[in-house]
């Protein structure tokens, strides 16, 4: 559909500058006159090309920033709650936003809602911006006429699911950016420091040590373009295959499996996994969604294949007339006491605070595994460096103690 640029000035006389789409220009006019919009100039918008077509190519492809929709959700309901209409509060918010894409899509579902649309649809026409879970809970608040309730729980699981990410990438940050100094400094040893002493090492009428050939072959292979330009490659094909293999359905499923399965990190991926299906079904059952339908939604938002094949068997039980517990327990993903406090909050007909607390248990058990993890990986990268500095500094000296045990003999 064809996009106009727009100049009018709304019923307060407030000058607007933004955009329309409509089927012509006559189409475009007349939706702004019903929007009691005083029309002063409108022209079609030109096909994007050259620097305007790759912004709005990134534009298109940039994601909105998390904490600022955290934000947002917060405000939003704070405002609905305390009485704002709805076309105001999101005129509010698209103006005091600090994120682009943000406040271009705010203003999109303002306009939409002023043309008579619901909330919930309004949102829908942005799925990179709004998650399934958002689009669900707001409908459900629409239809339960709890908006005000709905945005507020909303608002509290993303920011308790915002907080749980950025622990775990600051808790991981910290030795990442430890490992990529010391491969830097290996790197320029190899490449720039080392080779002085293999030139002198070769220069010796010597019969080289294993850990001094072992360097040397390692510095001349790093400096080699016929070595590292192939290997490069290789690496880049190898990437790409992996990713490629990963984007299939079996692929997929044996890379979730070894993301639940890998030593010590394993069982991180699997309590965060567990924290985040039990937030997020019972933020939605809390907010009225049915829960076939909120069952649907979190298999879709779980991220991960082996909870979205349990999901839907626990939805194939719940159609059958059985529990949600009996299945949760057979996939061998939830633990027995996650197993049995659904089956608790099942029976006494409040699964929804039941799902809140166990996701409140283990993201305490994450954030006590993080601050662990952390103090473990710091002595196991120093061992590790220390090694490597150890096989170099051996390596360079033996054959000087060799040389200088041959002069005194």
């Amino acid at each position: 559909m064809p996009t106009f640029v727009y100049e009018a000035r709304d019923a307060t006389g407030q000058l607007r500058k933004d955009t329309i789409e409509a089927a012509n220009l006559r189409a475009a006019t007349q939706r702004l006159q019903e929007q009691r919009m005083t029309v002063i100039q409108i022209k079609a918008k030109a096909a994007g090309a050259g620097a305007d077509g790759l912004a709005g190519l990134l534009s298109r492809m940039k994601k909105v920033d998390e904490q600022a929709l955290t934000v947002f959700s917060r405000q939003f309901a704070t405002m609905i709650n305390a009485g704002l209409a709805m076309v105001r509060c999101l005129d509010i918010l698209s103006e005091q936003t600090e994120d682009k894409k943000l406040r271009e899509t705010l203003i999109q579902v303002r306009r939409d809602v002023e043309g008579g649309s619901t909330l919930s649809n309004s949102l829908a026409k942005h799925p990179t911006v709004f998650s399934m879970l958002y689009i669900s809970m707001v409908k459900a608040g629409e239809m339960g006429g709890v908006l005000d309730e709905v945005l507020e729980r909303l608002a509290g699981f993303m920011e308790k699911d915002f907080a749980l990410k950025k622990k775990v990438k600051s808790a991981l940050t910290y030795p990442v950016v430890i490992l990529l100094m010391a491969s830097g400094i290996v790197f320029f040893l190899v490449t720039y420091i080392l080779p002085t002493f293999v030139a002198l090492f070769e220069g010796m009428s010597l019969a080289l040590p294993l850990p001094t050939q072992i360097l040397i072959a390692v510095t001349k292979g790093a400096r080699n373009p016929a070595v590292m330009i192939p290997l490069v490659i290789l690496m880049c094909v190898g990437g790409f295959m992996v990713g490629q293999y990963i984007k299939t359905p079996a692929g997929r499923k044996q890379y979730d499996m070894m993301k639940l399965n890998i030593p010590v990190f394993g069982l991180l991926n699997r309590k965060v996994a567990i924290s985040r299906f039990c937030r997020t079904l019972g933020t939605l059952l809390s907010s009225g969604v049915p829960i076939m339908q909120a069952l649907e939604i979190v298999g879709r938002a779980s991220g991960n294949e082996i909870i979205a094949m349990t999901v839907t068997k626990v939805r194939e039980s719940i159609r059958e007339g059985e529990s949600i517990a009996s299945p949760l327990g057979a996939s061998g993903m939830f633990p027995p006491m996650v197993t049995q406090m659904v089956a608790v909050g099942e029976e006494t007909g409040n699964l929804d605070a039941m799902l809140s607390k166990i996701a409140d248990f283990y993201d305490t058990e994450v954030e006590y595994m993080l601050a662990s993890l952390t103090s473990m990986l710091e002595p196991i990268m120093i061992v590790g460096m220390g090694g490597i500095v150890g096989f170099i500094v051996i390596s360079v000296f033996l054959p000087l103690y060799q040389l200088i045990g041959n002069i005194g003999g």
